[in-house]
């Protein structure tokens, strides 16, 4: 008697226990919003979801077709009330739905789980998700799991949460600094030279300082409260004060950084310019040809030694070896890179911003280091999202 009442009672906890380990349960359309996925799709992504669980019995759409031909109010059943009447309508036990909305950049993904039978709600999740549409689905298994309290893919759940990092870009004014510049330049190293160096042997015979005008425009790629990255496009014409044309163009990488607007910037430079192979014999300039001219008149071309000086074939060649690229002011002209730095800070009197910059562009042993000052008005801040 006693085995039969013991063999009664296992059975009884087991099919309790199955029972209650298959409870039905049922999907209404969620609410969505802002996303390209319709109800339909999100819901199946939750039914989906439900019985890789393998924990209910999840109704698909084709056991719920006859409730919805009865009632299509149903396709938009959202609240506790009406969840807990289709439930009812279906006979399961549970109801789930909730919402699917884009919110800025990111995906906020809310689920209710209601007791039909007790009329109250049996578990609800929330969770904030990046904005990978397409990860959707994994998007679910996430909040469902957590909702159920089933160990979660934390790498999984890492990769699609929500980070509330830095803003960059999105709801950030800009005040751009684009605008004219005029400044000057102190030339140094081999251009010191060049500049001080006459006009018969190819220098350019100015003071080495020259005025500078040109113009800057600039791009803000990213923004923050106290940070902005900048592309910047300077073209300047130089020399213009002392009957010299030298235009050059840099394309900076900037870094502004504060209220106070310390700017940092560096970046490739192109310019024209004019050299020739040559050396400096006693402080005078000897290009390349006017060495070859000279002492072709001078060879014995059956001894091979010149007139003027014993000097042998070796010799000759050994000292257009020592020859080099020097600036000359009486060559072609051709293209020329150069890289320039610069540190500044932008002052600002209520609309007017006055950008005041010291730099140093370097190219082939010299440079030129220098001062410029630019004014522009700020009409009005503008949106990093205007345009877009």
């Amino acid at each position: 008697m006693k085995n039969s009442l013991l063999i009664i009672s296992l059975f009884v906890f087991s099919f309790g226990a199955f029972a209650q380990g298959n409870s039905s349960i049922a999907v209404a359309n969620p609410n969505v919003e802002g996303l390209y996925a319709t109800p339909e799709m999100c819901a199946k992504m939750i039914r989906l979801e439900l019985s890789k669980l393998n924990k209910y019995s999840v109704y698909d759409k084709f056991d719920m077709q006859d409730v919805y031909d009865s009632n299509e109010s149903y396709k938009t059943c959202l609240s506790k009330s009406c969840l807990v009447e289709f439930g009812q309508k279906l006979g399961v036990n549970y109801m789930i739905t909730g919402s699917f909305d884009l919110l800025g950049n990111k995906i906020v993904i809310t689920l209710k789980m209601i007791d039909v039978a007790n009329n109250s709600v049996y578990k609800s999740g929330l969770k904030e998700f990046t904005n990978q549409e397409k990860e959707l689905q994994r998007m679910v298994e996430v909040l469902i799991t957590e909702m159920l309290d089933i160990p979660v893919n934390k790498e999984l759940s890492d990769q699609l949460k929500f980070d509330n990092d830095i803003i960059t870009k999105a709801n950030v004014g800009k005040v751009s600094n684009s605008g004219p510049r005029v400044g000057v330049g102190v030339m140094t190293g081999a251009f010191y030279e060049y500049a001080n160096r006459s006009k018969s042997q190819g220098g350019l015979d100015i003071f080495p300082a020259i005025s500078m005008i040109g113009y800057q425009l600039e791009a803000q790629y990213v923004g923050t409260d106290n940070f902005s990255a900048l592309a910047e496009f300077i073209l300047n014409v130089n020399g213009l004060e002392q009957g010299k044309f030298i235009p050059t163009l840099s394309i900076l990488n900037g870094f502004r950084f504060g209220d106070s607007a310390w700017e940092f910037a560096f970046g490739p430079g192109f310019t024209l310019t004019k050299t020739s192979m040559g050396r400096f014999v006693d402080g005078n300039y000897q290009t390349q040809r006017e060495y070859q001219d000279y002492w072709a008149d001078q060879w014995d071309n059956t001894s091979g030694i010149s007139y003027g000086e014993h000097m042998n074939n070796q010799d000759y060649q050994d000292i257009l070896n020592t020859m080099e690229e020097t600036l000359d002011d009486r060559a072609d002209v051709r293209g020329a890179f150069m890289f320039v730095m610069a540190f500044g800070r932008t002052f600002r009197a209520g609309a007017l911003n006055i950008p005041v910059n010291i730099f140093y562009s370097s190219r082939g042993g010299g440079g030129i280091a220098g001062l410029n000052v630019g004014f522009n008005v700020t009409k009005k801040k503008t949106s990093m999202m205007q345009g877009l």
